[in-house]
């Protein structure tokens, strides 16, 4: 009696695991799809937020070119900051800029503390 107990809870288990498996793979494509950018942000350490549309570019300034710009409000995928050119705009100047999947892009621009939300040990 208690083999067949084993026997359904397995097949329960199998049967729950066979359901989850092409929910997870469709939910990671829908993410990697741009589906709120969920994918890019897990795929960084930290996550920080542009508080206005954001130009991401090639390198820490203006002087480097413009990959993309990202709207206010979107969480971005981030793994550290570094210095680069001085920004001054909405009355913040800095010269720190912050490591995105995708390239650069200025802590002026980003909600949270002056390395624009990560911690200053996360220095490139």
């Amino acid at each position: 009696m208690s083999t067949r107990i084993f026997a359904r809870a397995g097949l329960v288990g199998a049967g729950v695991l066979a359901l989850l498996g092409p929910l997870t793979a469709g939910t990671a494509a829908a993410s990697a799809a741009g589906q709120g950018g969920g994918a890019r942000v897990k795929a960084a350490p930290y996550a920080v937020v542009p508080y206005e549309n954001v130009n991401v570019r090639y390198g820490p300034g203006t002087s480097y070119g413009k990959i993309t710009t990202s709207p206010a409000g979107q969480p971005l995928g981030a793994y550290c900051w570094t210095r680069g050119e001085i920004i001054r705009d909405n009355g913040y100047t800095n010269d720190v800029w912050v490591k995105l999947l995708e390239g650069y892009v200025s802590a002026v621009y980003l909600k949270g503390n002056e390395y624009g939300g990560l911690p200053a040990s996360a220095r490139c």
